[in-house]
């Protein structure tokens, strides 16, 4: 008789109506991040061929309260941190419990309590989009903390762009970083672009130690303008449904496409800027130096 391979998917990157407000100056005060609910991503998600099910809302696990019922879902977290900087950064956390949310949103503006308290309760954790600008500023002093302090790095987010996710899987595969992907969607349309694997895991205990040992496998491509595009014009259709005042915007419809070409300009830039200076902090461009860096945290001076 022929074995069994088994094989267990979930998409690591998932957005719900639960993920808080828009963070851009002229819409935080009315339009949100996803108008997705809960049960709709739980579904299309199995639909899409999904194994296992979690839900990354910013700083919020109240999606829970919808689909612990399910059996192949569990809790996770993309939680907003500042770091020694002032800078912010995205973590993506896995498979905790009420009591542990509570207490990293009380960590969360200080990264090096958050890193302490996620290793002291054995949670894996990883730097989500670490090269893409979704999160503002960067200073070289940021990448101390991003090539060392994470367990995982996000090497495959669907909606940044494909020269972004190449240096995190340099990033991770310099480091020994355990890799993952998700599709970071906030529309059911995008749901499950992308999705990680762990071949020979049955469950989700299997699922997550085979992330922690660095045996998953990512799927899916990166993200494109006529995603986002058609994607942020779908926001703006549930914000008319939710709010029929702000037909007024309307007419700025014609303007998205714009915007997001030209978010996908300085996305590049920044990119490139980061990518090349993270290059050369790391001496992997030829004839690059590293004298006069301090090594990332856990790592043994030269």
């Amino acid at each position: 008789m022929a074995a069994v391979i088994c094989t267990v998917r979930c998409d690591l990157h998932v957005h719900t109506i639960h993920s808080g407000m828009c963070t851009l100056p002229l819409l935080k005060a009315i339009c949100r991040e996803c108008y997705s609910e809960p049960e709709a991503v739980y579904q299309t998600l199995r639909r899409m061929g999904m194994d296992l099910v979690t839900v990354s809302d910013h700083d919020s696990i109240d999606a829970a309260e919808t689909l612990r019922r399910h059996p192949d879902f569990f809790v996770s977290e993309e939680v907003t941190c500042r770091m020694p900087t002032g800078n912010e950064l995205h973590v993506g956390v896995y498979d905790l419990a009420e009591r542990q949310h509570v207490e990293i949103q009380r960590r969360r503006n200080d990264l090096p309590r958050l890193v302490a308290y996620l290793n002291e309760q054995q949670l894996f954790y990883s730097v989500n989009h670490a090269f893409s600008a979704l999160t503002g500023r960067r200073s070289l002093e940021d990448f101390v903390w991003l090539d060392g302090s994470f367990p995982g790095v996000e090497v495959r987010n669907g909606h940044i762009l494909e020269r972004c996710n190449r240096l995190a899987e340099r990033m991770a595969q310099h480091s020994g970083r355990a890799m993952l992907g998700g599709s970071d969607a906030h529309t059911l349309r995008s749901l499950g672009s992308v999705s990680t694997r762990v071949p020979g895991a049955r469950n989700k205990a299997e699922f997550l130690d085979g992330l922690r040992c660095g045996r998953g496998q990512v799927q899916g491509g990166s993200g494109n303008f006529w995603r986002l595009t058609r994607d942020v014009l779908h926001i703006g259709a549930a914000l008319m449904e939710e709010k029929p005042v702000a037909m007024l915007l309307a007419p700025l419809a014609l303007a998205v496409p714009v915007v997001t070409l030209v978010n996908y300009m300085m996305e590049d830039l920044f990119a490139r800027h980061w990518g090349s200076r993270w290059e050369r902090r790391r001496g992997l461009e030829r004839g690059a130096s590293t004298r006069g860096l301090r090594p990332a945290p856990g790592e043994a001076s030269a």
